[in-house]
């Protein structure tokens, strides 16, 4: 891959607490990677090839930790309900159909595309119980460029007898063949995916635990999210500590692969901490949240306390596939947090967020949501001048309304890996 250099208007986060701006400068790409940026190119790029963004924002891709892909079809629906009655009215039915592969195909096609289409460049994603379907998912992704890893999910029990797996062994044996046919995949990459404790039975519960010491396969899952789930998981793991500790006795809490676990509204400090000794990382899915009344999960908190934090649309609980909509969100959760909840924990500020959703998730995936030397060169070039550019903003303040204000349609370029995925023409 040769190299190239992006030239606009560049601004990143190494750290939480402030962006890093370089005007009307060049962002070099080699191989693959971060080469540096310069606000003229040294003498060793001369002549490589420019793509000229100028006056146009240039930003890490952005890292969505949580989405569920075959949840897209629905999104926005249902938004009155509560996590458990919502799974059971409308997620559950909806996922059945994905045995289906012709509507697996239409429906995972215009999902596929419209992330494509987006600022995220890395992805978590879920699938459904369908073997063949969480393959044909992963083909369209890779075939669309975006990188990160995808499952197929585990569950049999607490679920419709059409959404079902018949047992612990029979689910198990779906998710080995499963891996066997994508293990080998560098960009799309396959994760365990344990759908929550209380639909995975104990006997599953060992099986994957034994596959991922086998492996060494990352877990994704959910993670004390709701009151009455917390509750339910209390009593189908009495022996538990805590919902975490669950999976802990497991082996599907971290420690020999990473571990990303969404939500975390009601982890407490017990909880907290042994996600911090394991490496879990929490997936912050403000909008879900609040859409399905779950709550307001303490990340100022999980960030004080040295745990590795990032964003999640969770596409549909969330109803935006946005992950500029998340940062807004997280920002705008924290206020409410700092203002009923705790005084003593300040609220998110933008580059904080931004952060989040750039290189503290992007840390799960690799050297990646940042342009230090280095890094994977995921680029996304955004066209804020319908913004506001004219008012003569900083950079800065251009890139905070930017996450408040901006669709799609400002999105003009994407890179990922310094692979150009997506160009407005």
């Amino acid at each position: 891959m040769k190299n190239f250099a992006l030239k606009g208007d560049i601004i990143y986060t190494p750290e939480p607490g402030k962006f890093r701006c370089h005007e009307d400068s060049y962002l070099v790409c080699g191989d693959g990677k971060v080469k540096g940026i310069w606000r003229e190119l040294p003498e060793r790029f001369s002549g490589i090839r420019v793509e000229d963004y100028s006056e146009k924002l240039i930003f890490p891709g952005l890292c969505d930790l949580h989405i569920h892909a075959p949840q897209y079809s629905f999104r926005g629906i249902g938004m009155d309900m509560e996590l458990l009655p919502w799974l059971e009215t409308y997620t559950f039915p909806e996922e059945s159909k994905y045995g289906d592969l012709e509507y697996a195909k239409k429906a995972y096609e215009i999902f596929t595309e419209d992330l494509r289409r987006s600022a995220t460049s890395r992805v978590n994603v879920f699938a459904t119980i369908h073997r063949e379907a969480a393959v044909l998912l992963m083909d369209l992704l890779e075939k669309a460029g975006i990188c990160g890893f995808a499952g197929k999910v585990c569950m049999d029990r607490n679920c419709p007898d059409d959404y079902r797996e018949e047992d612990a062994r029979t689910s198990a044996e779906e998710t080995r063949k499963w891996y066997e046919t994508v293990k080998d995949r560098t960009m799309m990459r396959p994760i365990l995916t344990p759908r929550f404790l209380p639909s995975c039975s104990d006997e599953l519960m060992e099986q994957l635990g034994e596959f991922q010491r086998e492996t060494g396969l990352y877990v994704q899952s959910h993670l004390s999210e709701n009151p009455e789930e917390v509750e339910w998981v209390k009593e189908l793991a009495p022996w538990s500590e805590n919902y975490g500790d669950a999976y802990d006795r497991f082996g599907l809490f971290g420690g020999t692969g990473k571990t990303v676990m969404a939500h975390c509204v009601y982890s407490g400090k017990k909880e907290r901490a042994l996600m911090k000794v394991r490496g879990v990382y929490a997936a912050h899915c403000p909008q879900s949240n609040l859409n399905l009344s779950s709550g307001i999960a303490p990340v100022r908190t999980m960030m004080e306390e040295g745990l590795h934090v990032g964003l999640g649309t969770d596409m549909a609980g969330g109803a935006s596939l946005s992950m500029l909509r998340v940062m807004t969100d997280a920002v705008q959760v924290s206020k409410m947090y700092w203002r009923y909840l705790d005084k003593e924990k300040k609220p998110l500020s933008a580059p904080e967020a931004f952060y989040l959703g750039t290189k503290g998730g992007g840390s799960f995936f690799g050297q990646v949501g940042s342009f230090e030397e280095g890094y994977e060169f995921d680029a996304v070039v955004l066209n804020d001048a319908s913004l506001g550019t004219a008012l003569n903003l900083q950079m800065d303040q251009r890139m905070e309304r930017a996450m408040y204000l901006s669709g799609t349609e400002e999105i003009t370029a994407k890179y990922v890996g310094g692979r150009k995925i997506f160009e407005r023409l």
